[in-house]
């Protein structure tokens, strides 16, 4: 089988470290993701393993994410998504970049800005994602109402005409209607996509499947990556249904015209 079809438009469950290095170099156009950000690790949120009781007793994310505990070292949670970055960056093409969303938090009372995550990448840029919207229960900051994506493109990286008029702070507000504990906002990623030329776009955390819906959307090729069988499953189901409802859209012109004859 040769690269297309194995990775394109399929969603593909398995660690995503391991997966990325069985792929070839400059395969891709576009990397668009949110990783786990390791709370459960955090000293400052308030939130800890197996919380039962207290301000994030039945929250989604305490409740956790399916086959993955968001809870490890964090020089190990950094080194792991370093290398990620990594390999997304040896994936793209001259012309590729990558929009990796992560979030600044404070621990043991100072901010982690990660970079002990992008260490020496090429960051051309600093996008604010505001949320308007957040959780704070620790008296010693104010309340985070932003999360950032950082933009980590290859040399020859461009976005498409009148794109570079949008702010590098943009309000979206979370997604809300969503199985999954941390989805991506579908505007957020549309307004990502479109502003590029990318045909290829990969979502190494795919999650719920919302990147590879806004890139069928938007006429794109997808590959996803994603550990939990679970969330695999929603996105597959979540593709058909878009799938079904598209057909229903381009047929219906044709199907209110014949009703009138």
């Amino acid at each position: 089988m040769n690269f297309e079809e194995i990775y394109i438009n399929k969603i593909i469950c398995g660690d995503s470290l391991e997966v990325m290095r069985k792929m070839p170099d400059n395969c891709l156009d576009l990397v668009v993701t949110s990783p786990p950000y390791n709370l459960k690790n955090s000293t400052g949120n308030g939130m800890k393993e197996n919380t039962t009781s207290g301000k994030w007793a039945g929250n989604a994310l305490q409740n956790g994410y399916s086959h993955y505990s968001d809870n490890i070292p964090n020089d190990e949670y950094a080194d792991w998504q370093f290398n990620c970055l990594t390999e997304m960056y040896r994936l793209l093409k001259d012309d590729g970049a990558i929009f990796y969303n992560h979030k600044w938090r404070v621990q043991d009372g100072l901010i982690q800005d990660r970079k002990d995550i992008i260490r020496d990448l090429p960051v051309r840029q600093i996008i604010i994602w505001r949320r308007k919207g957040g959780i704070n229960f620790n008296p010693g900051y104010f309340l985070p109402t932003y999360e950032v994506i950082y933009l980590i493109p290859k040399p020859n990286f461009k976005l498409v005409s009148k794109a570079n008029a949008y702010g590098d702070v943009w309000e979206f507000t979370q997604e809300m209607k969503n199985e999954h504990p941390a989805p991506f906002p579908v505007a957020l990623i549309d307004r990502i996509i479109s502003s590029t030329t990318a045909k290829i776009v990969l979502d190494p955390f795919m999650g719920s499947g919302t990147t590879a819906i806004v890139a069928m959307g938007l006429k794109r090729d997808f590959i996803g990556i994603e550990l939990s069988p679970d969330y695999c499953e929603m996105s597959e189901k979540r593709i058909e249904k878009n799938k079904k409802q598209s057909e229903l859209l381009r047929f219906r012109p044709l199907t209110l015209f014949q009703d009138t004859e």
